[in-house]
């Protein structure tokens, strides 16, 4: 015998596909429907509403099929009150937990709608007190009251545009094709308006922005006050600073474009200067360290969080090497974050998105478009990709955002 739930979900349902996205969800879980009530918008403009009866075969299948539509928006009719269940061991969420996403999430509770603090994908909720936020599975505790149900749980999902043709050119978030001032544009107006709301701007960088030449403007761009928050790896920092000790970056002359005697030296040697100064603030107030992006987010006292991969060499000592840790870093710096710029960088792209709440603006620059498409597919469902050079997109956002770039010097 199937237990059933009734579901309601209003929005731009037809043009967007969004119905049909709920109704391959259910069928994919196992579970059935019924449409008990469809009320279509007259006009374009207008929401329409669907309500439907939603079964699956058994308690914990239904709570898991409710969980996935949620995410679409389709909340329950009669939202209840969540279960609540304490954690028995550390580092484990209670059978049945309450998968989260990155979307404003809500939490019935004392007859009341609580809003989740730091919505993050796949996270609990943690209850405390009159209170809801997300708790990643390592930061679980014997005693935490974990909600369990999807009861008492309401999802906000993302506003869509409607489509307006069923065929056009070029309407892809992803595109290669766009005119590259117009991309430019929006996103220095994305960060303009960030700095304008008092919001912090957030950088996330491989080590292509410094291969292609873009430091530069970079650090132009940290002077003008548009990059207050740096996530990066060990890579990004070490052939920044070894470009600034030796002019090279993985031994390649950034001014020549070929490589120079010893140079496959230089990144390793560079990392050991810093290692003796004991870090890079103090390479820089040595004197040790006189240029490049690492130097002017030290001089303009910007804070950056660089974690560590199992193929580094050194690292450098302000390199995280426990994953764990570096997340705990990450996640410290979200509060503020208005705009999210992520350059020439797969591993810690995907990993900021994954911790990145919907709300706030990303957008991913990468010459590889299979890095731009990744960050939607993981889930970061407000992702605009821009595949393009990142030197040349980095340079083109310094002139229009910089004043001291104006001469690409």
């Amino acid at each position: 015998m199937q237990v059933t739930e009734t579901v309601e979900i209003t929005g731009h349902l037809m043009d967007t596909g969004l119905l049909s996205r709920v109704l391959d969800d259910i069928r994919g879980y196992g579970g059935d429907y019924t449409l008990d009530k469809f009320d279509l918008g007259y006009d374009k403009d207008d929401p329409s509403t669907v309500r439907m009866t939603v079964g699956a075969e058994d308690e914990e299948s239904l709570q898991r099929l409710l969980m996935r539509i949620q995410t679409k928006g389709a909340n329950l009719v009669h939202p209840g009150t969540p279960e609540i269940t304490e954690v028995a061991q550390d580092g484990v969420f209670p059978d049945g937990f309450y998968s989260t996403t990155n979307l404003p999430t809500s939490v019935r509770l004392g007859g009341h709608w609580v809003q989740v603090r730091n919505p993050e994908m796949d996270c609990g909720l943690l209850v405390e007190g009159a209170t809801v936020r997300t708790v990643p599975m390592s930061e679980v505790k014997i005693g935490m009251r974990i909600i369990t149900s999807a009861q008492g749980v309401k999802v906000t999902p993302p506003l869509v545009e409607t489509v307006e043709d069923a065929f056009g050119f070029m309407d892809s978030e992803v595109s290669s094709e766009k005119p590259q001032r117009v991309l430019v544009m929006q996103v220095a107006d994305g960060m303009r308006e960030a700095k304008a709301n008092g919001q912090k701007v957030l950088w996330v960088g491989g080590p292509g922005i410094v291969h292609t030449g873009a430091a530069p403007a970079m650090v132009s761009l940290v002077e003008a006050g548009f990059v207050d928050v740096l996530f990066a790896g060990n890579a990004l920092a070490t052939h920044d600073i070894e470009s600034s000790l030796y002019g090279t970056s993985l031994g390649v002359d950034l001014a020549r474009g070929r490589g120079v005697e010893h140079g496959h030296e230089h990144h390793i040697r560079a990392i050991n200067t810093i290692r003796k100064a004991g870090s890079i603030a103090a390479a820089v107030e040595q004197g040790v360290l006189t240029s490049g992006v690492m130097h002017a987010l030290v001089k303009k006292g910007k804070n950056f969080v660089l974690v560590g991969s199992v193929r580094d060499d050194g690292p450098l000592p302000d390199v995280y090497t426990d994953v764990l840790e570096g997340q705990r870093a990450m996640r410290a710096e979200l509060p503020g974050v208005g705009y999210c710029l992520m350059a020439a960088t797969m591993l810690h792209s995907v990993a900021t998105g994954n911790i990145l709440p919907s709300s706030i603006p990303l957008t991913c620059v990468d010459i590889n478009p299979a890095t731009v498409t990744k960050l939607a597919d993981r889930g970061s469902s407000q992702a605009r990709g821009i595949v393009t050079d990142v030197g040349l997109f980095i340079e083109h956002l310094a002139r229009e955002l910089s004043p001291t770039y104006a001469d690409g010097k």
